[in-house]
């Protein structure tokens, strides 16, 4: 039962009573308590006593005096790491020589979460359990990095270089934007601007604002808690996470805690939050969404800690109330919403200033603004005695592991087991392999969780299999397609779809859509691919299992649409991410699209973008055939030796079919050619760096592929042609033998050889490109007929397959 907070009459009795909490109760530094959190604060101490998680009333009021502490240290590390080059830990002034020639930090959302972060800590003391935490506004990550030193939670190398003193500390502010880079042009220090993979915890880099918000009710597992830091200006934005009361499910979802820092401010700018009005509208937008808000004071570090220890116990009662037939889905989730004033705890709080640098002039050479830090940053000084003694008490953590090493922070499930392979030899849909396999890989693994994003139809996109077997999650079924504990993720805003299996690491993921509707998943994938990249470039990998975000109903099928539905920009622009985590495959059939699913499967840390068609398709490979190029990336289809060869090269299932075409018609000219097909571009290109050059194929496969006694050189490609030679100029070292044909966006409505002549990529432009290449008339290879209509004085009816 929810017990009534005490009055202020009960409040002084027990002051009176509790020494421990008269201490408390009187403040620190810029941090007072109002009765409400005093109230709650009571609350929480008697519960946990009575829980067995504390030994008395007094150890959880001295957490909480420790917790001011901490958090006004925070709070004095953070303005320094903007301004100072140095810190004095006697907290003597700062001269001229001690500041930064150049300041730079988001400062006021920093000083904001300094609180929210160290409350969340706070409630792991208190309790004995180690949360996860994520924070949407990465760019405050001074306050995780600050607190994270004070409190000895860092990983090795930041554990070297920040110590506990004040050489650590102040190499800490000096470090940050210093913009130190290594001579191979990496990050030269292990710290960032945002979270990064060095930040002790950290899972996300949040410097695209919304995500969080769109990933976090998907992220915690069963028994696992997740504390999600929001941005108030991008749940203005963001609409896709007002739904998620309809995906949390207590059966297969771990306690989700979102709090929301309501500081009222962008960067110049309030927000809509920023007014009592949007407040108050927020609130109500929040119950109508199927979500229990809960105010709380976001300047007091407490206030954090007991709105998320009450939050765990109302999600908990409505969960058993759930299961007793009370309630149903969706159940109430609770969401926080921290008030507070940009840059509390410092100058220029709640100004457009406190954003950035809230000093009126630089310190380091203006002698007023250089008194006003001082003056300013002295308040929230602790002395160092009593910061060890903080550091003491945060750090008695008995058994339970770092917050640094949190459950998602070290996510690593098993290797799943790999289903039969269902090749084929027939005409069909290669989404059926894709399918089949997975609804078969779901069944063998039934301890991996899993998540299908669908922005709109499963079942046109030939997963009908999928769509039967996981079903569409919902609260009210209306039939036998959908389920109150269904695993896809159904929601016409691409973004909150595909964030769903991004946010799903412990699981296994599946996400299908338009190409052209990628395009706006691309932020929330790229973000993932930056992160993971980054986790590999230091030594700690990301551990989550791969998985494909395939583009089907695709560009070259998808004319009847006009040309909105026309679009390679996602396949295109994953190309320019680094090929060792984001794979960009074109599997041409049914066997090629299977072969490579068990690789992408048990790969950890990268993403594979599939184009696929959806219409049915000849079977162009054999299993032997399917599984080399799955190993390759690209095969040799047909050759025909003799002199001056061509060496074509089809990339996408409608371009080999034209290709294929075009060498018929080779043949009966008595033309030399090698028809290879190119399913990874990416591995074929020059390498990027080290560790791109491990994906890459060797020199010998190169070689035996794309001989250099072949120099005349056509490709024809899904994608756009500039961006094709430009990803793959290795392939293309005579630009005057050579020629790309492919997407030149012309569309409208039309079918797949409509759309193929309006983009000059059918077979007669193969043939045309090859003419010029081996310098003869386009007559040698084509009628008059077809080479009228290439010109445009034919018609297009006679390039058409009969």
């Amino acid at each position: 039962m929810h017990q009534l907070l005490p009055s202020p009459a009960e409040l002084a009795e027990h002051a009176r009573n509790e020494p421990e909490f008269a201490r408390w109760s009187e403040g620190y530094g810029p941090f007072t308590h109002s009765d409400e959190t005093r109230a709650a604060a009571f609350r929480m101490a008697h519960q946990l006593v009575q829980a067995g998680l504390q030994p008395d009333l007094a150890s959880v009021y001295r957490l909480l005096q420790g917790l001011d502490r901490l958090s006004a240290a925070g709070l004095w590390l953070v303005v320094h790491m903007t301004y100072a080059r140095r810190v004095r830990l006697d907290g003597t002034p700062l001269g001229e020589d001690d500041f930064k020639a150049q300041p730079e930090g988001h400062t006021g959302g920093a000083l904001n979460m300094v609180p929210a972060y160290a409350g969340y800590l706070g409630l792991n003391a208190l309790t004995g359990q180690t949360r996860g935490w994520m924070m949407g506004q990465g760019h405050c990550v001074a306050a995780i990095e600050a607190i994270n030193l004070l409190v000895g939670n860092q990983h090795p190398e930041q554990a070297e270089r920040y110590s506990f003193d004040e050489a650590g500390m102040s190499r800490l502010a000096a470090d940050f934007y210093s913009y130190a880079q290594t001579p191979e042009g990496l990050p030269g220090v292990p710290l960032g601007s945002h979270v990064n993979p060095h930040t002790a915890g950290g899972i996300a880099e949040g410097g695209y604002l919304g995500f969080a918000e769109l990933q976090y009710a998907h992220m915690p597992l069963p028994g696992e808690t997740l504390v999600t830091f929001l941005s108030d200006g991008a749940a203005e934005e963001q609409r896709g996470s007002d739904w998620i009361p309809r995906w949390w499910r207590a059966e297969d979802c771990g306690t989700a805690l979102p709090v929301m820092i309501a500081n009222g401010r962008r960067i110049e700018q309030r927000t809509e939050l920023g007014t009592h009005e949007g407040l108050e509208g927020f609130v109500q937008h929040l119950r109508r969404c199927g979500f229990d808000p809960m105010r709380l004071d976001g300047r007091d570090p407490a206030a954090f800690v007991c709105t998320l220890w009450e939050m765990e116990q109302r999600l908990a009662r409505r969960v058993d109330e759930k299961n007793r037939g009370i309630l149903r889905y969706p159940l109430p989730i609770p969401y926080a919403i921290a008030e507070t004033t940009k840059g509390f705890g410092f100058y220029g709080a709640a100004s457009n200033a406190a954003h950035n640098l809230p000093l009126p002039g630089n310190p380091s050479r203006d002698e007023a603004a250089r008194a006003l830090f001082n003056a300013h940053a002295a308040p929230l000084h602790v002395p160092f005695d009593e910061l060890d003694q903080v550091r003491a008490l945060f750090a008695a953590r008995g058994q339970r592991p770092l917050e640094r090493d949190h459950a998602l922070a070290v996510r690593h499930p098993a290797t799943p087991t790999i289903p039969e392979l269902h090749y084929r030899d027939d005409t069909c849909s290669p989404m059926t392999a894709l399918d089949r396999f997975f609804v078969d890989l779901t069944a063998a693994n039934p301890q991996l969780r899993p998540r299908v994003g669908n922005p709109d139809e499963l079942a046109s996109n030939r997963l009908g299999g999928v769509l039967k077997a996981l079903k569409h999650r919902v609260s009210e079924p209306e039939g036998e397609l959908e389920a109150v504990d269904g695993k896809i993720i159904t929601a016409l805003n691409e973004e909150a779809v595909v964030s769903a299996c991004l946010a799903n690491q412990g699981g296994l993921n599946l996400v299908a859509s338009y190409e052209a509707f990628c395009v706006k998943m691309l932020g929330a994938v790229r973000q993932s691919l930056i992160y993971a990249r980054q986790q590999k470039e230091i030594g700690r990998p990301a551990g989550w299992l791969g998985f494909p975000v395939v583009a089907t109903s695709h560009t070259w099928e998808n004319g009847k649409n006009q040309q909105s539905h026309q679009d390679t920009t996602f396949c295109e622009a994953l190309l320019g991410e680094m090929s060792d985590v984001s794979r960009v495959l074109f599997p041409a059939d049914h066997n090629s699209a299977l072969a490579l699913l068990p690789g992408i499967y048990q790969s950890r840390g990268q993403l594979a973008c599939m184009v696929i068609p959806k219409r049915d398709r000849p079977t162009y490979f054999s299993r032997a055939q399917a599984e080399q190029l799955a190993r390759d990336g690209a095969i040799v289809v047909e050759e025909v030796t003799g002199n001056d060869p061509l060496l074509l090269i089809a990339n996408g299932s409608y371009q080999l079919g034209e290709m294929l075409r075009a060498c018929q018609r080779l043949k009966e000219a008595d033309c030399a050619y090698r028809l290879v097909y190119l399913q990874e571009p990416g591995r074929f290109r020059a390498p990027r760096d080290s560790w791109e050059l491990e994906a890459m194929a060797d020199a010998e496969l190169f070689e035996q592929l794309f001989p250099e006694s072949h120099p005349r050189r056509i490709l024809l490609t899904h994608m756009r042609p500039e961006v094709a030679r430009g990803v793959l100029w290795p392939l293309f070292p005579d630009t005057r033998l050579s020629g790309v044909l492919g997407y030149r966006n012309r569309g409208g409505t039309f079918d797949e050889p409509g759309m193929l002549f309006a983009n000059r990529s059918t077979w007669a432009n193969v043939l045309a490109s090859c003419a010029r290449v081996l310098n003869m008339p386009r007559t040698a290879l084509l009628t008059s007929e077809e080479a009228a209509t290439l010109a445009g004085k034919g018609d297009p009816q006679v390039l058409r397959p009969n």
